[in-house]
């Protein structure tokens, strides 16, 4: 073996005994907020954050376990994000019929065009609106992961992608409660129902345990209508990417091409396709899910409860008025009959 392929191992050795401390630190929290919420019925990725920032002092710069949560939170993340692609095929997209689809689509872009310009009006940046509009239009806390990787970083930027985490994990799991009583006020059919409630709610399982508490029906229509949004996420990250790709400012750096988009695609397709046994499809959502809640952890490690503290109750008005926004959007078009 040649001296320089010697040299290679003996590089991705050392990395690998550099990232491992930190990384093995995040998936014990990441199994803790998993077994927390298997047993108290509550967000996943809520655990794994408040989890995480209780080891803030981890993420310290000379810390042996530094690399390993930088390396979970970046690495690990863009990987669970393009994995999501597994769980979306354009026949369920076709299936929910034309009028969702308009809804949804119109709902979003139109989330994300408010929130960026409301932002403004609160007297907080566009970037920042684009982040906590896009996480409430499309899906949740792995939304705002996926999008915070192409937008261009800032001295803020993590505390800024925690707080829109915990954010629409919180007012998720309050409109999984909320929803199911106030749009039992209108007169609207199961059908129906289950296209608000996916269309609004911003996390998948919330929006699962919404539109089920209603009806099969209701239930099966949210599922669908969120799995629509969810799809949206490639266009828009990909678009995001190229909107900030030569942004530049004072802390700031060119955000990276967003690789991970690619496989995203690649998995629909082939998903689309019906070439992946359903058992593999299975397998790589869990994998999905174990990387994107380890990142998470990770993400929370790198956070502080005084960096938290720091945002301000205007971010979390804004993020308040995108959720009524985007909720008030979609049941006037469905009271509308559109």
């Amino acid at each position: 073996m040649s001296n320089a392929n010697n040299g290679l191992i003996v590089t991705w050795w050392q990395k690998l005994v550099d990232i491992f401390p930190g990384v093995l630190v995040a998936l014990t929290i990441a199994l803790a907020a998993t077994f927390l919420s298997d047993h108290y019925n509550a967000p996943v990725m809520l655990f794994a954050l408040l989890l995480g920032m209780a080891f803030n002092f981890l993420s310290e710069s000379d810390g042996k376990a530094n690399a390993g949560i930088q390396f979970s939170s970046r690495t690990l993340l863009r990987l669970a994000v393009g994995l999501l692609g597994a769980r979306i095929t354009f026949a369920q997209i076709m299936e929910l019929g034309l009028t969702p689809i308009i809804i949804v689509l119109g709902a979003v872009f139109a989330t994300i065009i408010f929130g960026a310009l409301v932002a403004r009006l609160f007297g907080l940046s566009t970037q920042f609106g684009v982040l906590t509009s896009g996480a409430v239009a499309i899906c949740g806390a792995s939304a705002a992961m996926a999008i915070s990787t192409v937008l261009p970083q800032h001295k803020n930027h993590e505390r800024d992608t925690i707080f829109t985490v915990v954010a629409v994990t919180t007012l998720s799991t309050i409109a999984m409660i909320a929803y199911p009583m106030l749009i039992s006020l209108f007169n609207l059919t199961d059908a129906q129902i289950g296209v608000f409630l996916g269309g609004t709610i911003h996390d998948v399982a919330q929006v699962v345990g919404a539109g089920y508490s209603v009806s099969q029906e209701a239930g099966d229509v949210a599922t669908f209508t969120k799995l629509l949004r969810v799809s949206m996420l490639l266009p828009i990250v990909f678009g995001l990417a190229l909107l900030f790709k030569n942004k530049r400012g004072k802390g700031q750096i060119k955000a990276p091409f967003p690789s991970f988009l690619l496989l995203f695609a690649a998995l629909v397709i082939v998903n689309s396709l019906g070439i992946i046994p359903q058992e593999i499809l299975n397998i790589i959502n869990q994998i999905s899910r174990w990387l994107l809640v380890t990142a998470i952890a990770a993400l929370g490690m790198k956070t502080s409860i005084k960096q938290m503290a720091s945002v301000g109750g205007r971010s979390i008005g804004l993020i308040i008025v995108q959720t009524i926004f985007i909720a008030g959007l979609v049941l006037a078009a469905l009271l509308m009959g559109i």
